[in-house]
């Protein structure tokens, strides 16, 4: 029997159960035919208006002046379909080449109210995709017993470039290839045939119904976002519920999981976690993780969510205080699809307690002598407006806190302080200003510049000094914003060393402004240091690097489409402490021979060199007995580069990947400073610099003082 002839029978036998069965299933009850599913949508009539808005506010307020015209238009077309159909598996080339017609119509139509050309690409799309949906519940609901998963073949999962399917035939073969993926994953996962069918078919009803409940306002705002995107990547329209959504993840004032989230294809993916929140506390979710399914309580269901639209996701994940969220994820680690895991989180507030700065101690022998460093963990850039407002004596800050526990510190007479901004992904320019006022006499902290062109200076006028002794600042690659203004300032004043993974990139500043249909987000303003150089798109390169788990070809502003670019301005007169090039040399081989017989880092490398040739692999085989073979080769790897670090720690070895995550599942979020090899490592760097200078206090200290 052919393929052909065989889906034919499948879709005939799926048809028969969906007019004669009487048992309450999804296929009983519900139509198989395409047009039920895929309505024609038209814009409101405000739609109109609220476009011409969005292009006036662009045009007066974001930094970068774009033109309204065809080249406009074009880059509008070309990044509309690549949102609506990243993997170009669902429009036909000839669908493409009709809609051509619409390349040069963007701009004349945001001009003048008319969106009539996005709603009619994004019918066309839901047509495909209802068309697709049904033909996988057609193989799902025959069982999958025709599906042949030892055919040598294969799956290409970055279809962004590839050309669009010439025919219908070979898109369903992209479909095909598709739902022979997702079932293989889950067979690795363990799960048997009669599941898996039973599984993907709910999956792929949920998504049908949900097309049906597709509204103009969901299409208005992926047009609308379809312009914005193409002038930068935080520039974005909001509809009135995702206005509410936007609002209430700025006041944290919702229970939930303290996550930031974004749509990653058909999948969820985490962007950001919210320091001091459920989902950072627990150690059990990283950015870049993906997030598939979501249960309630203990034994609540685990609602797959692939698929499913972003609003739909949080609302599943928010709930009230103090109830337990179950998410089903493909962490970020993962060398495969199917390497997932479900973890528990429990939904609260957060608090600003939660997010204040924090100390440890560190001592580092060397050459018969003991060396106190002090570290001091800054998890964002935090400021309680509303207690400063109301002149209470005693409000939380960032800048405040850190006073105190450097006072504290000098108290317990440290040889040299360590800045742990790694993961903060900013907070209140404020306060990165006033925080570097801590560690310098006086002067400029960052240039500010406006979509006019203007540029403001930011200056710490306090001319008292907190700390004058050795400092190092350690970033990783989700340090961002204003922790990176205030570890350029550190640079550029030659006041300490930055060491640790170059960090994000983002150097922008985000207005909001409200239309009379939602919000719009617009980047207004750029940051740049006080030497001229922006931190936008390139962020803080670090001093010395440390190697990092996260995958710069994926986080960092620079993987972002038509992000703002580095650039220069004039500097701004500053004086210096310090200059670390008489150093550098010497820092780097010392840091490098250690690093080199460091069990932590020696993993860091390991791992590395092992998630980069997965990630690489973007064609995955089709057939179930070679992913065995593959999945087995994987854990072997990855349980000799874990088993290596637990022998040099004197740990007991682990037997099996799934140990292993449950090891790892029990590790507190915050373990002790003497345990953190980057901390300890920071540590050392200041040690190296104190005797390079002959004294514990050093150089940076004498100019301070002399200034």
């Amino acid at each position: 029997m052919s393929t052909k002839t065989r889906f034919i029978r499948i879709l005939v036998i799926a048809w028969f159960i969906t007019v004669s069965s009487t048992q309450n299933t999804p296929a009983a009850s519900e139509s198989l035919n395409p047009a039920d599913y895929a309505k024609n949508i038209s814009p409101l009539a405000e739609h109109g208006r609220v476009a011409v808005e969005i292009v006036r506010d662009l045009k007066r307020n974001h930094y970068r002046k774009v033109s309204i015209d065809d080249a406009l238009s074009s880059k509008v077309f070309d990044r509309l379909l690549g949102d609506i159909d990243a993997s170009r598996i669902y429009f036909l080339a000839s669908d493409v080449r009709a809609f051509e017609s619409y390349r040069y119509r963007f701009d004349d139509g945001f001009l003048t109210g008319d969106i009539t050309p996005a709603f009619r690409i994004f019918n066309r799309y839901q047509e495909r995709l209802a068309q697709r949906l049904l033909f996988s519940i057609a193989l799902t609901e025959g069982g999958l017993k025709d599906l042949n998963l030892e055919k040598e073949d294969y799956f290409d999962t970055d279809r962004e470039k590839a050309p669009w399917p010439s025919s219908r035939s070979e898109l369903e073969d992209l479909w095909l290839r598709a739902l022979k993926h997702d079932v293989i994953n889950m067979r690795l996962e363990g799960k048997q045939m009669d599941a898996i069918a039973k599984d993907l078919s709910k999956r792929y009803w949920n998504q049908l119904k949900r097309l049906r409940q597709s509204t103009s306002e969901d299409v208005f705002q992926i047009s609308m976002n379809a312009l914005t995107s193409c002038y930068d990547p935080h520039t974005s329209y909001f509809s009135p519920r995702s206005s509410e959504n936007f609002n209430i993840n700025m006041s944290l004032s919702l229970e939930g999981i303290g996550a930031m989230l974004t749509s990653d294809n058909e999948y969820t993916k985490v962007v950001h976690l919210v320091p001091g929140g459920p989902a950072d506390k627990s150690n059990l979710i990283k950015p870049d993780d993906r997030i598939i399914g979501v249960g309630q309580g203990m034994e609540g269901e685990i609602v797959d969510v692939v698929g499913q639209r972003l609003d739909d996701v949080v609302d599943l994940i928010r709930g009230p205080k103090n109830t337990m969220v179950r998410l089903k994820i493909i962490p970020a680690s993962a060398s495969n699809e199917h390497q997932t895991k479900i973890i528990k989180l429990m939904r609260n507030t957060v608090r600003l307690e939660d997010q204040a700065a924090s100390k440890d101690l560190i001592e580092i022998s060397r050459g018969g002598r003991t060396y106190r460093i002090g570290v001091i963990h800054i998890p964002t850039f935090y400021l309680d407006i509303k207690a400063m407002q109301s002149n209470a004596g005693n409000y939380k800050s960032t800048t405040r806190d850190v006073k105190r526990i450097l006072n504290e510190l000098s108290a317990q007479k440290v040889d040299g302080v360590v800045i742990d901004l790694r993961d903060n992904g900013g907070g209140l320019l404020h306060e990165a200003n006033t925080l570097t006022g801590l560690f310098i006499k006086s002067g400029p902290t960052v240039q500010i510049r406006s979509a006019e062109g203007d540029t403001e200076t930011l200056y710490d006028r306090d001319p008292g000094i907190s700390y004058t002794g050795p400092l190092a600042v350690i970033i990783s690659r989700l340090s961002a914003s204003a922790s990176e203004i205030f570890a350029g300032a550190i640079q550029d004043y030659g006041r300490g060393v930055v060491i640790g993974d170059n960090s994000f990139g983002k150097g922008t500043v985000q207005t909001l402004l409200s239309l009379s249909r939602g919000q719009l987000k617009v980047t207004s303003s750029k940051f740049y240091r006080i030497s001229g150089e922006s931190t936008q798109h390139r962020g803080i390169v670090p001093d010395l690097e440390y190697p990092g788990m996260y995958d710069r070809k994926s986080i960092g502003e620079g993987t972002l489409k038509d992000a703002l670019q580095w650039d220069v301005i004039g500097s701004v007169p500053h004086f210096t402490y310090g200059d670390l090039t008489p150093y550098k040399a010497r820092l780097k081989t010392q840091f490098n021979a250690r690093i080199q017989r460091n069990p932590d880092y020696v993993y860091i490398l390991a791992m590395n060199d092992y998630l980069k040739e997965a990630r690489a692999q973007t064609k995955v085989s089709l057939r179930l007995s070679t992913r065995l073979k593959e999945k087995k080769k994987a854990e072997e790897t990855r349980l000799a580069i874990e088993n290596r670090l637990r022998k040099a720690k004197g740990l007991k070895p682990v037997t099996s990947v799934d140990d292993l995550d449950e090891d790892k599942d029990e590790t507190p979020r915050t373990k002790p400073a003497g345990d953190d090899a980057e901390l300890v490592e920071g540590g050392n760097i200041l040690v190296d610099l104190i005797n390079f200078n002959g004294r514990a206090n050093g150089s940076a200290q004498t100019r301070a003082n002399a200034q």
